[in-house]
């Protein structure tokens, strides 16, 4: 558990009494306030997600992962809050100003934003316009202006601090040094800062133009040379993109307001009188208040705001695929040949075993001449004939269409095309894989080519065993991946990784430390721990062994137990999602049926016959029971799609071959936020903008679109200058 903890990095619950959370949670999150005080109390014991989703339904009233998660985000956000809330509160009573008023102002607070506007004030400064001009002693008369008083003269009054040994030479210098202060308190007003933060969320405008100088050969960001957009409606791709592009130095960017109503509205907000002789003196300090404190300010914060809410739309985007792929349908425990395709270098060629053991390995080549092609075909046709494997998985990359119409023919030319099945792989990260440490413990006796084309194989036979070994960021399901908050990215992504494998589950004798890492309760260092008892004692012969590993305690046993397999335990139980808490209860059951717990498990007609409402109780409620029910019918049962390899066309090798108003196979390969890209057997991917995903709108692709999903397209137009081919799925019959 020490593990999962530390890879999550939760908010510590304030030492002291922390307020009740839930009815805020529930509010903004519209749930049971009951299910989420239950849910925040699970969390705060140290239950994982994944666990409480699947075996604490009760409690929860049957909240899903997605729920759970999202309380868990919430909690942690508002025990943030809290936690600057009590900072600020402490900071400024030390500072001898914490007044009932300011303090309940302070408590009612519901954002981030409002606790630093009314803070702003007592922040520890660096010196400033407004500081200089009151070690000068002009506050009084900052003061006067402040208070539009309906008779006197600025400029006589102004006189009297004049002072050639404080820099202020004349009237107008103190004036303004005056207006300075005037400024600095105006921009420091928690209400005029809301006044403008609202402006700047009803009317700001995203404008973009183009740097000439960076612009004279195209760049990728042409469409935004001279581009303005509501800020509040900006897609997160758009928004991302701009950035990018300033970033690069290709743009100027700017989030604007009109400035001259605003101007009046902070004017009035600050109290100008028009018949106060300070009047004029007022309207200058607040009009220069907006330009140079305010507007770069609150800008400042709308654009962070845009960011943020850009950067969790395209996590999300990334997780949403990144969990298709992840749960892509697997070849299952089948012998595969695995080709890591190459030109230069040649075909690196692997045999694994069904546990994805490494058989043999071998090197062909296809280009450099009749007689190496020659011998490549002796030499895929004997490691078919030699290991009898079930598919050759090719990578996709450079040469990866070629190797795989290669593969085929040699099979028809020997009568095999029916009984061995070819599939071209994503080979996205397999690089990244060959030079990590984990391959290096896996296969320390083979180079990194050899282990690059191990990895091809592995990914068709399990792509969510194979996975997990890598960043996922290394896999391309991504959208601006690299410009996104990292931290933000890695544990939403870490999650998405955990959802997965629980929800499939995992072998206990078979897995991979980077697999077992991400069941529940466990993490990496009980991983490390688990492979090297399995080295040590052999294979576990049961659930409740996991005990014996060192380090592993009840609690983790408690929270991973449910997600782990034993195949072919002395209790058929060890091999399904029934928890082991739940065992006792399963043996009741079967008990009054009059058979064994090994006769009830999977037996479909005797399942159907047990009256499972009469067991429901106080502790064990239907949601559980009918768990239960599913698991014995069905038990272990895989969630994934059964396996079906994509059907490319066969006179579809190239960019080159792809003409408009072709009508395609394809596999979506990653859903944006503007479309969906497809593979079409060549080397790139072809993209359908969102406008063409349907004949109907669409605002959200993935609403039409999953990655893994088996679509036709219609070509619409071929770029081979940028090697882009546009799609449509309109009107596709």
């Amino acid at each position: 558990m020490a593990d999962r903890a530390e890879r999550k990095g939760s908010p510590s619950p304030a030492t002291q009494e922390e307020p009740d959370l839930a009815p805020r949670i529930a509010e903004e999150l519209r749930l049971d306030p009951a299910a989420v005080r239950a849910t925040v109390a699970l969390l705060d014991g140290g239950a994982t997600v994944p666990f409480i989703a699947r075996y604490r339904k009760e409690q929860t009233k049957g909240l899903d992962e997605v729920a759970i998660r999202a309380i868990e985000e919430k909690r942690d956000q508002l025990r943030a809050l809290e936690e600057r809330r009590s900072t600020i509160l402490t900071t400024i009573a030390e500072q001898g100003k914490l007044t009932p008023e300011l303090r309940a102002a302070i408590q009612r607070c519901r954002t981030r934003a409002e606790l630093e506007d009314l803070y702003l004030p007592y922040r520890p400064k660096r010196k400033t316009r407004a500081s200089i001009a009151r070690e000068r002693g002009l506050e009084p008369l900052a003061r006067r202006i402040l208070e539009q008083p309906p008779s006197g003269n600025a400029a006589s009054e102004a006189a009297r601090f004049v002072d050639p040994k404080k820099e202020v030479g004349d009237a107008d210098a103190a004036l303004a040094g005056a207006r300075d202060i005037v400024a600095e308190i105006v921009a420091e007003r928690s209400d005029v800062r809301a006044l403008v933060r609202a402006r700047f969320d009803r009317e700001g405008l995203v404008e973009s133009s183009a740097v000439k100088s960076k612009t004279k050969e195209p760049t990728k960001f042409e469409a935004y040379y001279d581009y303005s957009e509501r800020a509040k409606s900006i897609p997160s791709h758009r928004w991302l993109a701009i950035v990018r592009g300033e970033t690069e130095g290709v743009l100027r960017v700017k989030v604007r307001v009109d400035e001259e109503p605003l101007a009046r509205e902070i004017a009035a907000r600050a109290g100008v009188r028009r018949g106060s002789p300070f009047a004029a003196q007022l309207e200058e300090a607040t009009a220069d208040s907006m330009k140079r404190l305010l507007l770069p300010s609150i800008e400042g914060d709308v654009r962070d705001d845009l960011k943020a809410r850009s950067d969790v739309a395209a996590v999300g985007i990334f997780a949403e695929n990144l969990g298709k792929l992840l749960l892509a349908a697997p070849l299952g425990r089948r012998i595969v040949l695995g080709i890591d395709p190459g030109q230069r270098t040649g075909c690196k060629c692997v045999v694994v075993d069904d546990t994805g053991k490494l058989q043999t390995h071998t090197l062909v080549n296809l280009v450099t001449g009749d007689a190496a092609r020659e011998h490549a075909k002796r030499t895929v046709l004997d490691l078919v004939k030699r290991f009898s494997p079930f598919a050759i998985a090719v990578g996709n990359g450079t040469h990866g269409r070629e190797t795989a119409d290669f593969c085929r023919q040699v099979l028809r030319d020997a009568s095999l095309g029916d009984s061995v099945v070819v599939v071209l792989v994503s080979e996205s990260g397999a690089s990244v894989y060959s030079a990590s440490d984990v391959a290096r413990e896996e296969l320390p006796d083979v180079d990194l080519t050899v282990r690059g084309a191990v990895s091809i194989a592995r990914r068709l036979q399990d792509p969510l065993a194979e996975l997990v070994k890598l960043d996922p960021k290394a896999i391309g399901v991504g959208q601006y991946q690299h410009d996104v908050d990292q931290t933000l990215l890695v544990k939403k992504l870490d999650e998405v990784v955990e959802s997965c494998v629980n929800a499939v589950g995992v072998e206990l004798n078979t897995a991979s430390a980077p697999l077992l890492a991400h069941v529940a309760g466990i993490g990496p260092s009980l991983a490390k721990k688990i492979v090297a008892h399995r080295q040590k004692k052999g294979a576990f012969r049961a659930r409740k062994e996991l005990l014996d590993v060192s380090g592993l305690g009840p609690k983790a046993f408690e929270q991973a137990a449910g997600f782990v397999r034993v195949r072919d335990a002395a209790n058929p139980l060890d091999a399904s999602a029934v928890h082991p808490e739940r065992y006792g209860l399963v043996e009741r059951i079967a008990k009054d049926a009059g058979v064994s717990p090994s006769a009830l498990v999977g037996n479909d007609t005797l399942v159907a016959k047990i009256p499972w409402a009469s067991y429901a109780s106080a502790d064990v409620g239907l949601p559980t029971l009918e768990d239960i029910r599913r698991e014995l019918s069905k038990p272990g049962r895989d969630p994934r799609d059964a396996f079906e390899p994509p059907k490319f066309r066969d006179d579809v090798r190239t960019i080159e071959d792809i003409k408009p108003g072709m009508v395609l196979d394809g596999v979506v390969t990653n859903v944006t936020a503007f479309g969906a890209f497809v593979d079409l057997g060549v080397k790139q991917d072809g993209l359908v903008h969102v406008s063409e995903l349907a004949d109907r709108f669409v605002k959200d692709p993935h609403e039409v679109a999953r990655v893994g999903d088996r679509v036709k397209v219609r070509v619409l137009g071929v770029d081979l200058a940028r090697k882009r081919v546009s799609l449509s799925r309109r009107a596709i019959q």
